[in-house]
């Protein structure tokens, strides 16, 4: 699965995330009518009534990446509060519905079942996995979706978009950090934990080009999302004397690695993919070791970064939610939602809230920013990462958000030579 990483437990939230509807002023939702036709000269489409616009998000609250799926879902909730409460779009209010998938396919596909004829956008599906079942859905009903995965194999679709990079050009910026500051060099043997399926073939993708163009020999290790203890991975990269490790697992099994190396004294740098990473494995006894020599690769600027409008997200955020973690999930969560939301305001001005105006409307946007900094997103081509420029961030307990900014976005060389395969 981007993001970023993660990159991000829930009691109560989760029990109820299955009939979860969040909406500013409103709680649950009425499962009849898509809308549709023209409403005061403007086309709508489905999910478009007279007064509400209703957008869903398929998400993890029970699975491998709750806690990833819990502050997407919070942020995206704070966007969508704000947007109304300066007065909706088009007049509208915007109503985000919410189902768990607990990261089975099957379940999200039933979601999909539900909640898709009555949405007129998508700004959350959790999973590279997820994402490819419903690829064909998405494309035949023509919906705007933002994944919170990042996989190469997604891009060319019209009506998905990845935000910011891609795992396997985040990987290519790690390993030329590696080179660069780590003492990474010509001939080394570099290893490669990386989970099966389309989130860990997109960053090997990376690991391959990177290693060919740099004389590195690479030592590929692939795990099963349900493996928790990465003991014998450990003891393979120990044996074949890696001189640094990519990280393109879950966040639980990102701390095992870490933390089985750290036994087994194999003290070397780790690369790792945005979604290897989240806040809450500092509050674990692997939180040492995450903070010696553990670099995670990400789009998305820390919350620690000192820059205005990080400081009033961050602000806001624990306003609402008071006591929650304040990781790279919320601002994702809050970017992918403005994007979503930016789509329908313009699509609103273009007096065309159908899927076809709405994803037009995105579309037209080149350079897409909220002032957070990074590079701005250019969503006018579909075949090709928004984003080319990584951040090096790493863990750390006393800064905002649990991470500390290492070193500012960049397209490194290695990534300036690669052309990132379009989606399968």
């Amino acid at each position: 699965m981007n993001a970023p990483m993660y990159r991000r437990r829930v009691t109560a939230v989760a029990a109820a995330a299955l009939s979860l509807t969040v909406a500013a002023g409103a709680a649950g939702c009425s499962g009849k009518s898509t809308g549709g036709g023209d409403s005061g000269g403007v086309k709508t489409g489905p999910g478009v009534t007279k007064d509400k616009i209703t957008v869903a998000a398929l998400t993890d609250m029970t699975g491998p990446y709750a806690a990833l799926g819990k502050g997407v879902t919070q942020a995206q909730k704070l966007y969508y509060d704000q947007l109304n409460a300066a007065g909706g779009v088009c007049g509208r209010k915007v109503e985000l519905v919410v189902r768990d998938h607990g990261y089975d396919v099957q379940k999200a596909l039933a979601a999909y079942s539900e909640v898709g004829p009555r949405s007129a956008a998508i700004p959350q599906v959790i999973g590279s996995p997820v994402t490819m079942a419903l690829k064909q859905r998405l494309e035949n009903d023509h919906m705007l979706t933002i994944p919170q995965a990042w996989s190469h194999t997604l891009l060319g679709s019209k009506y998905i978009q990845l935000s910011g990079t891609t795992y396997d050009i985040d990987i290519l910026n790690g390993v030329d950090y590696l080179t660069r500051t780590q003492g990474l060099k010509k001939g080394d043997k570099v290893g490669h934990l990386f989970l099966e399926g389309d989130y860990g073939q997109s960053a090997l993708a990376g690991a391959k080009f990177a290693a060919g163009k740099l004389g590195l020999s690479l030592v590929e290790q692939q795990v099963k999302a349900t493996d928790a203890d990465m003991t014998a991975q450990v003891g393979a990269f120990k044996k074949a004397g890696v001189k640094a490790i990519l990280v393109s697992v879950s966040p639980k099994q990102a701390a095992s690695l870490v933390g089985v190396a750290a036994a087994a004294k194999l003290d070397v740098p780790f690369a790792a993919s945005n979604s290897a990473y989240a806040q809450q494995l500092l509050a674990t006894p692997v939180a040492p070791a995450l903070q010696k020599d553990y670099y995670v690769i990400t789009a998305a600027p820390p919350f620690s970064a000192d820059t205005p409008a990080m400081k009033k997200l961050a602000g806001e955020y624990q306003m609402a939610y008071k006591g929650q973690p304040l990781d790279s999930s919320v601002y994702s969560g809050y970017t992918t939602a403005a994007i979503v939301g930016e789509a329908l305001k313009k699509a609103c001005a273009d007096k065309d809230l159908s899927r076809d105006g709405i994803v037009n409307a995105h579309r037209s946007s080149k350079a897409f920013e909220l002032g957070f900094g990074g590079a701005p997103m250019d969503f006018s081509q579909w075949t090709k990462p928004a984003a080319r420029a990584s951040y090096v961030v790493k863990p750390d307990k006393g800064s905002v958000g649990g991470t500390k900014l290492v070193e500012e976005a960049k397209e490194s060389e290695l990534v300036k030579g690669y052309s990132a395969p379009a989606g399968g």
